[in-house]
């Protein structure tokens, strides 16, 4: 065999770790990601690992908070909705739940338990205490979706 000269080119050097991007193939059945291609890009440095983290942890509070007022706003409303029921179905008031449920009720009402007067009572809980359970609800979805938003 005849020699090849050598034409005095080197191979170019291989890219530092923290500048090449992993593609791992994943064969079906393999149980670590349902993806058929997956990604890794390792941190270039310590201070963007810290600002990440700090993204993450920041969008968790958020979440939580969130999460919170739109469970807040719902017990409100599901109160105010088992106070107009007892009272369209007449309920004992001399029952315990029933007098709980009309106390809690009447204190999250505030403004909106005489905005209208029908000559019905039944009527005039059904549509008062409903206002405000609808206000409460609008509210806490519009203040729930504010919060994520800002996550």
């Amino acid at each position: 065999m005849a020699d090849i000269p050598d034409s005095g080119r080197t191979a170019e050097p291989a890219p530092a770790p923290a500048q090449e991007l992993a593609m791992t193939r994943i064969e079906p059945g393999d149980d670590r990601d349902h993806h058929e291609r997956r990604e890794r890009r390792p941190f270039t440095d310590g201070a963007t690992a810290v600002r990440r983290s700090a993204t993450a942890a920041r969008r968790r509070a958020f979440g939580i908070v969130a999460t919170s007022v739109s469970a807040v706003t719902t017990v409100v409303v599901v109160i105010m909705a088992v106070h107009i029921l007892f009272v369209a179905f007449e309920a004992n008031t001399a029952n315990g739940i029933v007098r709980w449920f009309g106390d809690r009720a009447t204190e999250l009402c505030w403004q909106f338990e005489d905005v209208f007067q029908p000559e019905n009572p039944k009527t005039e809980v059904a549509v008062n205490y409903g206002l405000a359970a609808a206000v409460y609800l609008i509210a806490g979805r519009l203040l729930t979706t504010l919060i994520r938003r800002r996550a």
